[in-house]
């Protein structure tokens, strides 16, 4: 496998915690290198369903380092829960799992400060953030004011800081006249976490660099998706980091030249969670049908995703940003039983015909798809093994997304198990 990047084609939820997990069989070391706790990896294994947050998903293997490296913000308190949590339901983390001391924290003022921002703001202006305190965060550590983790190794000196922002944050909520936060309750809950954490907490550039100079295998994990990506997403909806390859590097500290694979994660339909434009949503019964087949609800919210036909034009010129090799493809089965599917070849915006992704959110809010329609194949999926067992028609869709994509299907998922997987 050597040194892959996986990330997300589209919006986000592409199923990349399924994939992650089933090509994990055979890694060594999985970083999670961008976002917070703001996104989820939902990972079945036989009758469990586990949702992950912060811990990468190769925690399920037990032979994979896990890293959560210097381009995450972590919540303490977020992962202090996660972990315990998985180890009560006999994930065995060990010394498998570590945390980079660049990393920045997230704090009860951030979230705060998150929801203030997103409260302030008028009706379709409203980002649909999941008030995690994402954003601040990396505001924190652009102005150059953040808390790393390496401080939860010296408590004293994470009091100082802790208390000072705590101060900071609060004389902008009083003059909100909004909630401030209650320092000394949060030091106690801050304090507690660092504890827990300090073990996992060390230089992980030195373990990754470490790890590629050695040959071993590495899967950088991804969470949400390109058209969330804070440069090349639909700006302003969008997430606070890297969301795409290039973030892998900057977000772990492994150089460039050592990324050798790019797996593009992409549903066989579209969706989106939180606001934002969307060329493709439907907002009838057909987009509520998918919805409920699909199980469509975020991993980390519960909010319902927007559902609609697959994207080839925002999915081209994603797969053209992060230099896809191969596209993951999932969640063929939710599509089973319709007797006609539409594939978005070109956008009409403002009248005029185009097959090229606008750059300007505004030129995406007024895009009208034009469709092609594919014959639906009726027949169940979740039981196939290979391309051949797909029905015929499923076989033309994937190939027809897989050319309008410009880039070779690789893996296919047909249902959330791991043996529901299969590569090409």
């Amino acid at each position: 496998m050597a040194i892959t990047v996986l990330v997300g084609v589209q919006w986000g939820d592409e199923g990349k915690g399924k994939i992650i997990d089933v090509l994990t069989e055979k890694v060594d070391v999985v970083v999670r290198f961008q976002g917070g706790n703001n996104a989820g990896h939902t990972v079945e294994i036989g009758k469990e369903k586990f949702v992950l947050h912060l811990v990468p998903s190769g925690i399920f293997r037990r032979k994979a380092t896990c890293i959560i490296g210097n381009g995450v913000v972590v919540d303490p308190l977020a992962l202090e829960e996660e972990i315990i949590s998985l180890e009560k339901r006999g994930v065995k983390i060990g010394k498998r799992l570590q945390v980079s001391t660049r990393s920045h924290l997230i704090f009860a003022y951030h979230r705060m400060m998150d929801a203030m921002h997103e409260g302030s703001r008028s009706e379709g202006k409203k980002i649909g953030t999941t008030k995690r305190g994402i954003g601040p965060a990396y505001a924190d550590k652009m102005s150059r004011i953040g808390i790393r983790a390496l401080e939860m190794l010296d408590l004293k000196r994470l009091e100082k800081s802790f208390r000072e922002h705590a101060e900071y944050y609060n004389k902008i909520f009083k003059a909100a006249k909004i909630e401030q936060v209650d320092t000394d309750a949060e030091w106690k809950k801050v304090s507690k976490a660092a504890r827990f954490l300090g073990k996992y907490v060390t230089d992980t550039v030195l373990t990754i660099n470490e790890a590629a100079s050695e040959k071993k295998d590495i899967l950088f994990e991804g969470a949400q998706g390109m058209w969330l990506d804070v440069d090349y997403g639909t700006y302003p909806f969008v997430t606070s980091s890297n969301t795409t390859t290039s973030g892998a590097c900057t977000g772990s500290g492994l150089s460039p030249k050592y990324i050798e694979n790019v797996v593009g994660v992409i549903k066989a339909y579209t969706t989106r969670v939180g606001e934002g434009p969307f060329p493709t949503e439907l907002k009838d019964e057909m987009g509520e049908l998918i919805r409920k087949t699909g199980r469509e609800f975020g991993a980390t919210t519960g909010r319902p995703r927007r559902c609609g036909w697959f994207d080839a034009i925002s999915s081209r010129y994603s797969c053209m940003v992060n230099g896809v090799d191969r596209l993951a493809v999932t969640k063929l089965d939710v599509l089973d039983m319709l007797p006609e599917i539409k594939i978005c070849t070109a956008y009409r915006i403002n009248g005029k015909k185009t097959t090229v992704m606008p750059s300007d959110t505004e030129d995406i809010t007024a895009a009208v798809p034009v469709y092609e329609t594919m014959p639906g194949w009726q027949q169940t999926t979740s039981n196939a093994r290979s391309f051949k067992q797909l029905p015929k028609n499923a076989q033309k869709y994937l190939k027809r997304i897989s050319e309008l994509a410009g880039s070779k299907i690789g893996i296919i998922s047909v249902g959330p198990n791991r043996d529901q997987t299969f590569y090409i």
